[in-house]
């Protein structure tokens, strides 16, 4: 706007005074409140209480004993909940002298309360009061009853479900990802490809599982196709549209650079669609876990689900919760060591990718 156009109404329009921007006060969480605080560690405290009391409702209060169930392993449970009390209290009190113990588990605060609380609702509602009747419902202590008494044949499952998921998954994950960029870089591709990809790849892999187990030589075979179908699919569809959302502005400079046709796919569009490839392969890590439960009931000899499936036939829900925990404890590990694999071949594009 010009001078003469400020003029109005026979004054000179000052422009709005520019107010100094303060920065906003941001919402820090009371655990990481407490964390930088120095002296005591106040949650800390409260979590080693609760882990105490935790310990003395499973040594003292007597199990109720229904059926043939005798609940073994309920002083050893009572007595490795007082010792965590007892390191709780002692890194609490420690406070900021406490060194690398203390960083590590002051994050982790509530969740050190919480643990406990639901550990002895847990005791309750089974040994100490039998509300939820054995043995479909089994106590905390079942399952050091079962990592003592039985930790050869559900780590020799953890073995075999480890390598039948890595080699369905890598498989899936490979043919995904080259299916993905045929199909975002050729038109050819796109055309053909593309369709029948959208048509098939919503079929959940389970409901092939006739087909696989008629079709494959072995049942291994078909629980590895099935695995890796699974994977294919988000893998896939996620890699095509990374490739195809590529600004075309980088296919341009390149070109007048001398680039050949290899050349921007292999260094300008596969970079840019590896965040995109990363989501597609946590989406893939998850499907992929699934369908192993099924296709290791329906015919392969050993793994997570065939224990399951073993468990479930002689009633040994101990067992069962036993194998869901230790494949909770697989699935979490591997989706962390995906984000570190990410973020190391990722770290180049931290600058413009939000986390």
């Amino acid at each position: 706007m010009t001078t003469a156009e400020q003029v109005l109404g026979g004054h000179l329009e000052r422009p709005a005074p520019v107010r100094a921007q303060t920065p906003r006060a941001t919402a820090v969480p009371a655990s990481l409140q407490d964390a930088v605080v120095t002296g005591l560690w106040r949650t800390g405290i409260v979590a080693a209480i609760a882990w105490l009391a935790f310990g003395a409702l499973t040594l003292y209060w007597p199990n109720k004993e229904v059926g043939f169930n005798d609940w073994t392993f309920t002083t050893e449970l009572g007595v490795a909940a007082l010792v965590a009390g007892v390191l709780l209290l002692a890194v609490a009190l420690l406070g900021t002298h406490a060194g690398a113990a203390g960083r590590r588990l002051r994050p982790a605060g509530q969740w050190l309360i919480a643990a406990p609380l639901l550990l002895a609702l847990w005791e309750l509602l089974t040994a100490k009061l039998g509300l939820l009747p054995p043995p479909f419902f089994a106590p905390p202590q079942s399952l050091i009853d079962v990592a003592c008494e039985d930790w050869a044949r559900l780590g020799l499952s953890t073995a075999h479900s480890l390598r039948l998921l890595a080699h369905g998954f890598v498989l899936g994950a490979l043919v995904g990802f080259g299916t993905g960029v045929w199909i975002g870089w050729s038109r050819i591709a796109g055309y053909w490809v593309h369709p029948v990809l959208r048509f098939l790849g919503p079929v959940p892999a389970s409901a092939l599982l006739p087909l696989a187990f008629f079709f494959a030589p072995s049942s291994y075979a078909a629980a590895v196709f099935l695995v890796g179908l699974a994977t294919f699919f988000p893998v896939a569809v996620l890699t095509w549209s990374g490739v195809a959302s590529v600004n075309k502005s980088y296919y341009d400079v390149a070109r007048t650079l001398g680039a050949s046709e290899w050349f921007l796919v292999r260094r300008v569009a596969i970079p840019a669609a590896l965040p995109q490839v990363f989501v597609g392969l946590f989406m893939g890590l998850g499907a992929s876990f699934s369908v192993l439960v099924t296709a290791e009931m329906m015919g392969v000899k050993a793994g997570l689900g065939w224990y399951l499936q073993w468990a479930q036939g002689w009633a040994a829900y101990a067992n069962m919760y036993a194998a869901l925990l230790v494949m909770a404890v697989l699935c979490s590990g591997l989706i962390t060591l995906l984000f570190t694999v990410r973020d190391r071949a990722l770290s180049w594009q931290k600058g413009t990718v939000q986390w």
